[in-house]
């Protein structure tokens, strides 16, 4: 009873960090748009060069990290490349513990 009592607690604080790297993206992202806006407005009168195309592109690819992040989304590196990549490191420590 006492494993499945720990292997349920894991999978409760894995959900938890989950939710809490979510929890993170969506501030993250709130606080973006409204500074988009605001970098926009500033733009708008403070001349004709679109100087606010540099930070608002420059964050956008930092909230594109993020997001990645906390959807565990990569485009090189996927779940399975994952999961195939922690087999290969376990086969291998098995390979070296029989010596």
């Amino acid at each position: 009873m006492q494993v499945i009592e720990n292997k349920n607690e894991l999978r409760y604080r894995r959900a938890k960090d989950r939710v809490t790297k979510i929890k993170g993206f969506y501030t993250h992202l709130t606080i973006y748009v409204i500074f988009v806006v605001f970098f926009i407005y500033l733009n708008l009168n403070s001349g004709s060069f679109p100087w606010a195309l540099f930070p608002i592109v420059g964050w956008g690819m930092g909230i594109f990290g993020h997001a990645s992040e906390a959807f565990e989304y990569s485009i090189f590196f996927g779940k399975k490349w994952e999961q195939r990549k922690i087999k290969e490191i376990l086969r291998e420590e098995d390979d070296f513990l029989k010596f």
